[in-house]
């Protein structure tokens, strides 16, 4: 279909694809978005918090829109340290977080990106190209065009699109990134992780009354320790929702892999999901899922009393990229085409926030931004398009992913998802039992937690680290 070649095609119909998508269409540009689900959000898996303000400045007051596709708004925010008995919790509320645009919306994929979709189709149909601008779903893109070392367009089937240039937003599993060769085609284990999570359902006001919320106000909960991952990094999280809670765990793909036939995480696990110690001798132990671990998750005391009462009506995994940028492509632009959001491993955990969805619509506007310029100049080359690169370099994407890159590592050593949860929760236990029998010094309580579990001169250096980095 040459002669009907488009300025842009967009790969993917989540949220960084739509936000490139929107931001076309407002730009009276003549673009092809391709989804390969039934609809936009038909195989998004992740609900979670769309982080910061980017959502207003793409649809301005979209608060006032009955039929916007958020659950809730941040008010309550929440980490939590687990051991396998106890949680200690860090908590924060203000009525701050209630002012508009909100700095934090909660969402469920499959309700919010099929929203934005809408919005979409409402700037295409008021645009120059309503007629010859589409929104095309249930396609699979196969190939990725090329004429002259050039990207010049996609092949579906037996079906071949032409446009001036593509932008690649198809999610963590760039096979077509990896095709044209921006991506290496094997990503070590190191620098992902696997995500799994469940919607529990309740009727909203026994939610609102177990969770304190009032109108839209939502809370958002981050759980580590050996309470939530039984010994496995990663960490836990919980997030309310009108009327359920999206509730699961990401893990490392490498540490679940090493560690799942480790009897002593079976045993920590069987204890918590079983009446009794059940696991076997050490060599003939069952190898540990991540459905296993979530189970135990959801059997910890702070957790279970959350849960209780609800329904699970959904279940989902998805693999997320851990936010260590030498899992990024070696560049994301080239002729032709530019890579955004998941593809381009945009997601990072800084200690504050995992933060991924702001930074797939915010690439993603770049990245369409950058095609309209070039439309402009007639210029879709590879020196035009590293405007794109420029501009993500410039904005909060690149800065934070940057500046926070020791943040991240710090966050992934052993010592912050085993003895640090358990320092707090054994002092948390001494700090708040009260007893008939003379009360221990504070500072003794502290220095008793850490001989338990650490030592202070590798406290220290934690401490120093963390400083440092976050």
């Amino acid at each position: 279909m040459e002669d009907e070649k488009f300025d842009c095609i967009v790969v993917g119909g989540g949220i960084a694809g739509l936000g490139a998508a929107l931001t076309l269409a407002r730009n009276n540009m003549k673009f092809l978005l391709i989804e390969r689900g039934e609809y936009s959000g038909a195989k998004n898996v992740s609900g979670g918090v769309l982080w910061g303000t980017q959502l207003s400045e793409l649809v301005p007051d979209y608060w006032e829109d009955t039929d916007a596709g958020i659950e809730r708004y941040i008010k309550h925010r929440r980490l939590s340290f687990l051991d396998e008995q106890s949680a200690f919790s860090i908590d924060f509320k203000s009525e701050h977080f209630e002012e508009k645009p909100y700095k934090g919306v909660i969402v469920l994929r499959s309700r919010f990106d099929q929203w934005l979709a809408d919005k979409v189709q409402e700037a295409v149909m008021q645009s120059d190209y309503a007629e010859e601008s589409f929104v095309a779903n249930d396609i699979l893109v196969e190939e990725i065009l090329k004429e002259n070392g050039r990207v010049v367009g996609i092949r579906s089937g037996e079906e071949k699109f032409y446009a001036n240039c593509v932008i690649l937003a198809e999610g963590v599993n760039n096979l077509l990134t990896r095709q044209i060769g921006l991506q290496d085609e094997y990503v070590p284990a190191d620098y992902v992780a696997t995500g799994i999570k469940e919607i529990i359902k309740f009727d909203q006001k026994t939610l609102e009354d177990r969770f304190q919320l009032d109108g839209l106000s939502g809370m958002s909960n981050e759980f580590i320790g050996l309470g939530a991952t039984c010994g496995v990094e990663g960490g836990g999280f919980l997030y309310t929702n009108k009327d359920s809670i999206s509730l699961g765990l990401v893990l490392g793909m490498k540490d679940l892999r090493e560690k799942g036939g480790n009897p002593d995480i079976r045993k920590a696990v069987d204890r918590r999901t079983t009446s009794g110690d059940t696991t076997p001798d050490s060599d003939k132990v069952k190898p540990l899922k991540i459905y296993d671990i979530l189970a135990a998750f959801k059997s910890h005391p702070a957790v279970r009393d959350m849960i209780k009462g609800g329904e699970v009506v959904e279940y989902s995994g998805h693999v997320v990229s851990t936010g260590d940028m030498r899992i990024m492509p070696r560049e994301i632009y080239d002729d032709g085409v530019m890579v955004a959001g998941e593809a381009a491993n945009l997601l990072m955990n800084s200690g504050k926030a995992i933060q991924g969805m702001d930074y797939a619509m915010a690439s993603g506007v770049l990245a369409a931004k950058t095609a309209v310029a070039a439309k402009k100049k007639n210029d879709f080359g590879k020196a035009t398009l590293k405007t794109y690169r420029d501009t993500l370099e410039d904005s909060y994407v690149m800065k934070d992913l940057r500046g926070f890159q020791n943040a991240v590592h710090f966050l992934h050593q052993p010592a912050m998802f085993s003895k640090v949860p358990n320092i707090a929760c054994d002092f948390g236990r001494q700090f708040f039992t009260i007893d008939n029998k003379p009360t221990t010094k504070t500072k003794d309580m502290l220095k008793g937690a850490v001989k338990r579990h650490s030592s202070f001169w590798e406290l220290l250096k934690i401490g120093f680290k963390g400083y440092k980095s976050l």
